[in-house]
């Protein structure tokens, strides 16, 4: 018996976003995928081990997990997803109206914008590598996870989910080109940095990190400290002590507000880093 649920996270005249998440205790679980006519889908694979059959196409792919494509639909067509072995089936489909893309892209307006129109049509974006789908960044991961709980309806709904797949598209036409040369595994290292370097200010800790990229906390910290010889925490540590000096200076910016500015909810906490970092509290460096 399947224990399959597909529900409908957010429709309008240009975008119908839907998540599949369900478990078999039979042989295997399927999904069916419906592509509309002209339609761009964003198809995001968040499970491990799922196969993938379409009508206009007689290959079967199998996916790994944090896998995605970007495929343009000319014609209504059906794909059929499914696992093995008792294997949960978990995706999120994004689907966007081919007018709407237009709109957004612009193509008359300058010849990049017409190129990267056209490679979208023409699936360019389908596979980065050859046969290697792409993997999702950490940054892709991040935004469906915002999608996925967002809980407010209407107009506020409609301009969220726009300006998130705005960002979906930029990250993949980024990350298109930037890749070069063939790679199955995003790199680690890089990949945290990255999203450390955006974030530090939040207050993130490496195990969730792990569960939105989809690797072992164990082997992000050493994966991390091996290519950059620091830990992930001692890296956190430095970018927000290094943006309390530039801020200390400032003696507008009361200390509590510094504080919080660089990811530390009590002060105590912050003057205890910052005393440590420079050998002097921030209190007295502003003094000096």
């Amino acid at each position: 018996m399947n224990q399959s649920q597909k529900r409908i996270l957010f429709r309008s005249e240009n975008i119908k976003i839907l998540m599949q998440e369900g478990l078999s205790d039979e042989k295997s679980i399927r999904s069916n995928m419906i592509e509309s006519k002209s339609s761009f889908n964003l198809l995001f694979l968040l499970s491990s081990n799922i196969n993938l059959t379409a009508e206009d196409c007689r290959t079967q792919f199998l996916f790994k997990k944090n896998q995605y494509i970007l495929h343009y639909s000319q014609e209504e067509s059906m794909a059929e997803l499914w696992t093995e072995n008792q294997d949960i089936l978990k995706y999120l489909q994004i689907q966007i109206n081919y007018d709407y893309i237009f709109n957004l892209i612009n193509p008359r307006s300058n010849k990049e914008n017409e190129d990267i129109l056209e490679s979208m049509v023409k699936n360019n974006y389908i596979f980065l590598h050859k046969q290697t789908p792409p993997y999702m960044t950490v940054e892709m991961h991040m935004i469906l996870k915002e999608i996925i709980s967002y809980s407010k309806k209407g107009v506020m709904q409609r301009l969220f989910v726009e300006a998130k797949i705005i960002k979906l598209l930029i990250l993949i036409f980024e990350q298109f080109n930037e890749k070069n040369t063939i790679a199955e595994t995003p790199k680690t290292p890089s990949m945290i940095k990255k999203f450390v370097d955006e974030n530090y200010y939040k207050n993130i800790k490496v195990e969730e990190i792990g569960k939105l990229i989809g690797l072992n906390q164990n082997k992000i910290r050493k994966e991390f400290k091996a290519y950059y010889h620091m830990t992930v925490s001692d890296y956190i540590a430095e970018l927000r002590m290094l943006k309390a000096k530039k801020l200390i200076i400032n003696k507008d910016i009361m200390i509590k507000e510094i504080a919080i500015e660089c990811g530390y909810e009590y002060v105590q906490n912050f003057t205890r880093a910052f005393k440590k970092k420079f050998g002097v509290s921030p209190e007295k460096l502003r003094i000096g």
